[in-house]
């Protein structure tokens, strides 16, 4: 009962509102992309498994062996698939604005409700896909290591938590300034070549080190390979700088949408 005497049962709190909103988006996500997509889930795990093959095929022409290893197919996708967990979810997060935006203007569906609902769902189709492509690689190349999950889990949480920081400072890039999304599509399309997929961080020339070490995913790379290649210590990694990079874009973002999330909405 209220003070007033009335009865407050079945009102639902701030927080329960926010969650049933959450899964409610994250329903409607699963059905849009992906339900009504040629191939739905499947094609999430087919193009990052082209690409990779592709790579790998690629510089088995240039070289006998990867530079870890002995398998490129592990060698291109340890690095590749961190580097897409930031692309994904930096693009994703950033249009979750956008997708929602005909639900946002309920008064129980708040705009943070969207990018986390965004976020919860991509990070964790970009998650089973990580995993059945390198357990894939693992077993069909009969590949013998021994496993250091701690950076691995590592690398792959810094990826995620990378990508949502860049996707909330997109989500009012994207809605405010819509030719930032083209942008962000030719800023995004050479971090392959400059991320330590292709060329280790250790391979390159000190001038490029010099100037590559700002690239936050380049660290995660390196990272991520530490977990699968037991002789390979990566020594330039700094998860400051990662976690830097991750939470002043973030927080500007927030802070920005906060303060002109109805005047986006209703434009």
């Amino acid at each position: 009962m209220s003070r007033d005497g009335s009865s407050t049962r079945g009102v639902p709190s701030p927080a329960q509102s926010s969650l049933r909103a959450i899964a409610a988006l994250v329903l409607r996500e699963m059905s849009t992309r992906y339900g009504r997509t040629p191939g739905g889930y499947l094609w999430a795990i087919l193009e990052p498994l082209g690409m990779i093959i592709i790579l790998s095929f690629a510089w088995s022409l240039l070289a006998r062996t990867p530079t870890l290893g002995t398998s490129f197919l592990l060698f291109k996708a340890t690095g590749y698939l961190v580097l897409q967990t930031f692309t994904v979810l930096g693009g994703q997060v950033g249009h979750a604005l956008t997708f929602s935006k005909p639900l946002l203007r309920y008064p129980r569906v708040a705009w943070i409700d969207a990018i986390a609902a965004r976020f919860m769902l991509n990070a964790l189709v970009v998650y089973v896909v990580t995993f059945l492509i390198l357990s894939g690689i693992l077993i069909l190349e009969n590949i013998d290591t021994l496993l250091s999950w701690r950076p691995i889990f590592l690398a792959m949480g810094l990826a995620a938590f990378l990508g949502l920081g860049i996707g909330c400072l997109n989500a009012f890039l994207f809605m405010r300034f819509p030719v930032w999304q083209q942008i962000w599509g030719i800023l995004t399309r050479p971090l392959f070549l400059i991320s330590g997929v292709i060329i280790l961080y250790e391979d390159m020339p000190p001038m490029a080190q010099a100037v590559l070490w700002y690239n936050p995913i380049l660290h995660l790379t390196g990272l991520m390979r530490d977990g699968f290649y037991p002789m390979y210590r990566p020594d330039y990694i700094s998860l400051v700088f990662v976690l830097t990079c991750a939470l002043v874009p973030m927080g500007i973002g927030l802070l920005l949408l906060r303060r002109y999330h109805r005047e986006l909405l209703y434009r």
